[in-house]
């Protein structure tokens, strides 16, 4: 699109246009005086011929035809398996015999969601939020989690031996009670032996008290609908002035901040290195925990850890 104030805008144009056809210029005459050359002159003119003053706008440059463009059967190929099966590029590349930077942009052209935006059960669109202060919701969860046989699990020795030594000691389960700031991703855990109504209960009060030694009050609670959250005696623990809230049966994605916060515990601390016993595993969990709080970088935090945003979090400028 050219500009305002060039000097061929659609009204040079059409004065240079005039000039030519209806005062009869001669077409070097008109292109110097114009400064352009005989042959735009020559342009301008043929197309006032054909189309008056409306044929002096500028034209789109997309061509009329191109033979190289993927066949619309195809595209809707590409897109019935994107819906159907959500497959990234490659793959249905790989099945229609097309190079992926094909599929891509086909898929692109026709403003499909990412598969990373897309909820794995229903295919939908991912609705993210984040309240706007501290405290404002605080997700509560449970992981559970194997303990270490004695003498090491799989990831230490041999999974035969691993297996032989579970059989013999039994180790059981750790239950992870969890809980994260849904502003700042603060999050509080502790590893306790269950996860009974008097122990959430508990792990609650506790919680609660962190939050507001962080200058945090928290306002409501999003759990799942597990017996141990749904009972008076976690309901007593609350208080009246913290509001709870329930997920959705089967929709973890709405408590998603905490069950994000458990595959990273996971990720980089469970199974981060090979413990030789349960012991040691669960000494190394303090440490990371505060690593987590507040060095680790968040992604959703444009890189911070989650001290950042808690001013009166003790130990924040360590």
């Amino acid at each position: 699109m050219s500009h305002g104030n060039a000097t061929l805008s659609p009204r040079g144009r059409l004065m240079l246009a005039r000039c030519v056809v209806e005062d009869g210029w001669p077409l070097r005459r008109a292109a110097e005086r114009f400064q352009v050359s005989a042959t735009t002159a020559a342009r301008w003119a043929g197309r006032y011929r054909c189309g008056g003053v409306a044929a002096m706008s500028d034209r789109s440059s997309r061509p009329h035809r191109c033979p190289t463009r993927t066949p619309t059967r195809t595209e809707r190929r590409i897109i019935k398996i994107r819906l159907l099966r959500r497959w990234g590029p490659a793959r249905i590349g790989y099945l229609l015999g097309l190079n992926p930077s094909t599929v891509h942009r086909v898929l692109r052209r026709y403003r499909l969601a990412r598969l990373s935006w897309l909820d794995r059960g229903t295919g939908r669109v991912i609705r993210r939020y984040e309240w706007p202060t501290p405290g404002d919701l605080v997700h509560v969860d449970i992981k559970k989690l194997g303990r270490i046989s004695a003498g090491g699990g799989h990831r230490f020795t041999d999974r035969a031996t691993s297996k032989s030594n579970a059989g013999r000691s039994r180790p059981g389960y750790a239950y992870l009670h969890n809980a994260v700031d849904d502003h700042s991703r603060l999050a509080y855990s502790e590893i306790l032996t269950d996860e009974k109504k008097e122990t959430a209960a508990a792990f609650w009060t506790r919680a609660n008290a962190y939050f507001a030694g962080c200058g945090i009050t928290v306002r409501r609670v999003l759990t799942d609908n597990g017996g141990c959250y749904v009972s008076q005696l976690f309901a007593a623990a609350l208080g009246d002035q913290i509001s709870h809230k329930r997920t959705r049966p089967y929709r973890p994605q709405t408590n998603g901040k905490v069950e994000r916060f458990n595959r990273t515990l996971l990720n980089e601390w469970a199974y981060a290195h090979p413990y030789a016993t349960e012991a040691d595993r669960v000494a190394a969990f303090a440490d990371w925990l505060h690593d987590y709080n507040h060095h680790r970088g968040h992604t959703a935090l444009g890189g911070q850890p989650p001290a950042s945003r808690v001013t009166n979090l003790s130990g924040q400028y360590n």
